[in-house]
Order: C-alpha cells, then sequence, then structure tokens
C-alpha cells in the first residue's frame, strides 16, 4: 500500500511520497547510532567536550568565589573574636563601676549608624537581625564573665566545697539528714525529739529559737532562752545545733549556742545579716526566698562569701506559685541546677516545701535522687498541739517509718 502526502502552496496542491521523509527521518537515526556507537567505541563526542569545557570553566570559576567566601568568613571569625574581647573589657569597666551591662540607648545607636551604610545587598531588616544576635551574644559573654569571677560559682572553683558539722561532711557525694521541732517549745518538747534523732545515729538537730511568722501575733519563739535549751540538751545527746537567726546584731551572742546559723527564706536578702555571717567561722545555712530565683539565692551567698566564709549550705525550701494543693512548690529542678552552678552543697527542706506530712517522704526520695547532699525536715513529740507548723511537723513514730523508708532508698538506689 503507498501512502502518500498531500502539501498546499500557492500552485496548488501537489502529491508526493511519504517514504523521502521516512527515509530522511531513517538517515538522521543511523547518524545517532553511529554516533553512540563511536563514544563506545573511545572516540571523543565534540559536542559533550565542547560542554564539558564550559562545565569545567564554570567549576574553576565557582572554586574561586568559594575561596573567596572563605576568606572572608575568616576575616568575620577574627573581627568578631575581636569585637568579643573588647566587649568583655568593657563589660569588666561597667562591673567595677556598678553599670548596668545592657544599655538600650547605645544599641539603637550602633543600629542606626549600620544601617545608615548599608548599601545592600542585604535588607535592613537583616542587617538589623544579625547584628542584634551578635549584641545578644556579646551580652551573654559579659554576664559569663562575671559569673565565672564569682566565688560561689563552679567555674571559680571546679570541686565540690565540702562542709563538715559534727562529723557529717555535706557535699560528700552521700546523703545527710537534718531534723528537730520547728519551734523550741519548752525543754521536755525539744529534748524528746534530740532523744529520738540520736537514737537514729544522726548528729544534726535543727529547732527554732527566733521565728519570723507572716502574722505578728504567731508564736515568735523563745528567743535566747530557747537557744540556750537548744544548747543543753544538744550537750547531752552529742548532737551539732542548727538555728535560725534574723537580727545581725544578735550575732556575736549567738555563735556561743549555734554550731550552724541558720539564715531563713525571709532573710535570704537581708544583706547586712548576710554580711555578718560571711564574718563568722561557722557554717552557715542559706534558705532559698519564698520567690527568689536561683541567680537572686546564689548572689545572696556570694554576700556572705565576699566576707570570707565558705562553708555554706544552701537549702532549697519551696517557692511561692499559684498552686495550692501544697504551702509551697519544691522546685525540684533547682538541685541540679545549683549542683551545675556552685560548688558549695544543696539540700532540701521537705517539710516548709510542700507542708503536708504525707508528702515527706516521696519528696525526699525525689531529693535525694536528683542529686541533694541532704534532706531536711521537722519533728515533733505531738504535732496537734505544736505552736507552730503543726500539719506539717511528724510525729515520732512517722520519724522512724520516715528514717526506715530513707535508709532502704539510700541502700537500693544511691
Amino acid at each position: 500500500m503507498k501512502c502518500t502526502i498531500i502539501f498546499f502552496s500557492h500552485k496548488g496542491w501537489r502529491h508526493r511520497p511519504f517514504f523521502p521523509y521516512f527515509a530522511k527521518g531513517a538517515r538522521r537515526f543511523r547518524k545517532m547510532s553511529a554516533r553512540s556507537a563511536g563514544l563506545r567505541q573511545g572516540r571523543t563526542d565534540p559536542y559533550s567536550t565542547k560542554r564539558g569545557r564550559m562545565l569545567e570553566m564554570n567549576s574553576e570559576e565557582l572554586d574561586v568565589l568559594r575561596k573567596q567566601v572563605d576568606e572572608i568568613n575568616e576575616k568575620i571569625l577574627h573581627l568578631i573574636s575581636e569585637r568579643g574581647r573588647l566587649v568583655q573589657k568593657i563589660g569588666k569597666l561597667k562591673h567595677a563601676q556598678g553599670i548596668n551591662r545592657f544599655d538600650p540607648e547605645r544599641e539603637r545607636v550602633m543600629l542606626d549608624r549600620l544601617l545608615s551604610l548599608n548599601k545592600g545587598p542585604f535588607k535592613d531588616a537583616t542587617i538589623e537581625h544579625i547584628f542584634k544576635e551578635i549584641f545578644k551574644a556579646a551580652l551573654e559573654l559579659q554576664e559569663s564573665d562575671q559569673k565565672s569571677e564569682m566565688l560561689f560559682s563552679r567555674k571559680n572553683r571546679k570541686e565540690n566545697t565540702v562542709v563538715s558539722v559534727k562529723g557529717e561532711t555535706f557535699g560528700d557525694g552521700k546523703p545527710h539528714f537534718i531534723f528537730g521541732p520547728c519551734s523550741v517549745e519548752s525543754y521536755e518538747q525539744t529534748e524528746a525529739v534530740a532523744k529520738a534523732v540520736k537514737e537514729k545515729g544522726l548528729k544534726l538537730f535543727r529547732g527554732g529559737a527566733f521565728k519570723p511568722r507572716t502574722s505578728p501575733y504567731d508564736f515568735q519563739g523563745l528567743g535566747f532562752e530557747g537557744l540556750k535549751i537548744l544548747r543543753e540538751i544538744a550537750d547531752k545527746y552529742d548532737l551539732a545545733v542548727v538555728s535560725e537567726i534574723v537580727n545581725p546584731a544578735h550575732m556575736e551572742e549567738a555563735l556561743e549556742y549555734v554550731d550552724v546559723i541558720q539564715i531563713g527564706a525571709r532573710n535570704m536578702q537581708n544583706f547586712e545579716l548576710l554580711k555578718e555571717a560571711g564574718k563568722v567561722r561557722k557554717p552557715v545555712l542559706l534558705k532559698r526566698g519564698l520567690a527568689a530565683t536561683i541567680e537572686e539565692f546564689l548572689y545572696a551567698a556570694e554576700y556572705i562569701l565576699s566576707q570570707g566564709n565558705s562553708q555554706i549550705i544552701l537549702c532549697e525550701r519551696g517557692i511561692r506559685t499559684f498552686e495550692r494543693a501544697t504551702r509551697n512548690t519544691l522546685d525540684i529542678s533547682a538541685v541540679p541546677v545549683l549542683k551545675q552552678e556552685t560548688h558549695l552543697p544543696v539540700i532540701v527542706d521537705v517539710t516548709h516545701s510542700t507542708g503536708r506530712r504525707d508528702l515527706l517522704i516521696p519528696a525526699a526520695k525525689a531529693a535525694l535522687a536528683i542529686g541533694a547532699d541532704g534532706v531536711m525536715a521537722e519533728v515533733h513529740p505531738n504535732p496537734s498541739v505544736a505552736l507552730s507548723d503543726a500539719r506539717q511537723q511528724m510525729d515520732l513514730d512517722q520519724f522512724s517509718v520516715f528514717m526506715e523508708e530513707m535508709e532502704k532508698f539510700t541502700k537500693n538506689y544511691l
């Protein structure tokens, strides 16, 4: 069967056989096949050679440009490092003069100048973002420098500070315990608890003689009379006294009766009291304030350290939050944070942080599991008639159960 193609031109219709056009396509196909066969036999393809030369030229140009970018990156790194060193010097001068590290007006002036010099290709918003990140990093560098200079800082002292009291060494990696009544109410009440503490093989005995209470009508403690009771009973049972001092003027006289000076949560930022505690040569148990940040807590410790007393035990005792299920909220994460930031030992007061005796055991286990150096809790012979914190103190039987649980926990998990 013969096929034809009809063409239309100004001369009219013309009929041509189809096979010449088919033949032309066939010749082109044979040329392509021959070219492919030649490539398989190792002959050079002129088309690919030309394209290869172009790619090679482009690759060389790309390498040159990349090398230039690398050189610029190195220059930028050098300049940023040099800027960082200058910023560190500025930070030290500001710290010495008591000037705030962050100066928003100065930052705005620098940004405005940079934007006025910007000729592209980056937009002003991009330039502003880049330099704000540089400014932020510089501020963090200044803060890091200042913290590393602080006496409390782990950067200043790598090894743990060990505070020794009556053979108990806080910071040695072993758990330690402090127990006693919330308040010293009478000789008999205090002795009953001291006897129970001694029977458990413990050495540290706490008791409140000066009580900073929320209400002025609540029991304020027995004062120095309470300290005398503590001292007499502690000597009888070979215990060390841990008790709070609230007035800087009482510090010298109180040293006769106490082995560890406690500075309570409400006095964490009583700076004159902190300074006085720093001048003595007895250990200080410093409690975190009700609404204090960890940074503020550490700076309070710095007040004591700056006066020469390095024997400090930090105590997390819960912070005030919106939660009402417990008296305070135990900031359990504060323990590992403090252990990272400072070389000082850290303990947890499970009584005040929870305000519930039914939560004391799990809170104590959590504290020890997360790395606390010890636990503090309150014990009373008859909590129902206690003059302070009646709902949160353990009775003597509950205290025995508490210690049994702690012994099992430390034996199996620590």
